[in-house]
C-alpha cells in the first residue's frame, strides 16, 4: 500500500509527510526554540527580576507600614473617644506620671507600674491587646492582635526617660525586639520600625491637647523643622507622615520595615 500524505490546502498549513512526522507547508517554521534561546530569554527575565523586584518589595512594605500607622491612630483615638463617653473629658482622667514598685532587692515588679494599670483601663480595654512585657525598669509593652506594639517612653524621648510620666509613647510596626535588633539600637530604629507618638491633652505644645498624636515636641508644628529633624532624630519621623496624609514621601530620608 502506497504512503499517502495529507495536508492542509489553507496557505501555510501541515499535515503528515510519508515518515508520518509533521511538517508545515512553508517548510521553514519551527516548532520549538533551540537551548540557547531558552538560556537567553531565562538570563533577560532574571536580569529584568533583579532590577524590579527590590523596588516592588520596598513599595509593598511601604504601604504596609503606612497602613498600620494609620490604623493604629483611628484606632488609639477611637478608644480615647470611649472612654470620655465613660469617664468624661480626658483632661480629668489623663495623667502624666509614672510609678513602678519594686522588690526587696530592689528590682521593679512586674505589672505594678501606674502607667499601665493607667493604659489598662483608659485605653486597652478598648484594643486588642493580646500580650504585655517589661524591660529591666518594669515599663510596659502592649502587643496587639495584629502584630505592632506599643511602648510608654515617659517623658522624653530625647533622654530615654522611661521611669517618669505617661506622655511619650513609642509604636513599633513589628516586635519590638525584632525591630531593635534590625538596626542595632533603639534610636536607630526610630522612623524605620518605631514610631514616636505624643498624648498630651493638658499640654500646650503643637500635638497637646488632642489624643494620641505624631510626636512633635518643641518644633511649634512647623512643617520645615519637623522634615529637618527627622533626618538626625528619628522620633519626628512619625509627624512627616502624618502630616503628608499617613502616606511615606518621596524624599522620605529612610527605607521602612515591619
Amino acid at each position: 500500500m502506497q504512503n499517502s500524505i495529507i495536508a492542509s490546502k489553507a496557505p501555510g498549513g501541515g499535515g503528515l509527510d510519508s515518515a508520518g512526522g509533521l511538517f508545515h507547508a512553508s517548510g521553514l517554521s519551527r516548532s520549538a526554540f533551540t537551548l540557547a534561546e531558552v538560556l537567553i530569554t531565562l538570563g533577560i527575565i532574571g536580569v529584568v527580576a533583579a532590577l524590579t523586584l527590590p523596588g516592588l518589595i520596598q513599595n509593598h512594605t511601604k504601604t504596609t507600614v503606612e497602613t498600620k500607622l494609620k490604623k493604629f491612630y483611628s484606632q488609639i483615638n477611637q478608644a480615647i473617644l470611649l472612654s470620655e463617653s465613660e469617664y468624661g473629658d480626658r483632661d480629668y482622667w489623663y495623667a502624666d506620671a509614672n510609678s513602678v514598685e519594686t522588690d526587696k532587692d530592689g528590682k521593679p515588679v512586674n505589672g505594678s507600674s501606674t502607667a499601665e494599670k493607667w493604659f489598662n483601663k483608659y485605653i486597652g480595654s478598648h484594643m486588642k491587646v493580646v500580650q504585655t512585657d517589661y524591660d529591666n525598669k518594669g515599663i510596659p509593652t502592649f502587643y496587639f492582635a495584629d502584630g505592632t506594639a506599643l511602648k510608654m517612653f515617659g517623658r522624653g524621648i530625647g533622654d530615654n526617660n522611661t521611669t517618669q510620666g505617661m506622655r511619650d509613647w513609642m509604636f513599633y510596626t513589628t516586635n519590638p525586639e525584632k525591630c531593635i535588633k534590625l538596626y542595632g539600637s533603639e534610636k536607630n530604629s526610630r522612623g524605620k520600625c518605631a514610631f514616636a507618638f505624643l498624648f498630651g491633652p493638658t499640654t500646650t505644645e503643637a500635638n497637646g491637647k488632642k489624643g494620641f498624636e505624631s510626636y512633635q515636641f518643641n518644633t511649634r508644628g512647623n512643617e520645615n523643622t519637623i522634615k529637618n529633624r527627622c533626618k538626625t532624630e528619628g522620633q519626628y519621623c512619625t509627624a512627616v507622615i502624618q502630616m503628608n496624609g499617613w502616606k511615606i514621601p518621596d524624599d522620605y530620608p529612610y527605607k521602612v520595615s515591619y
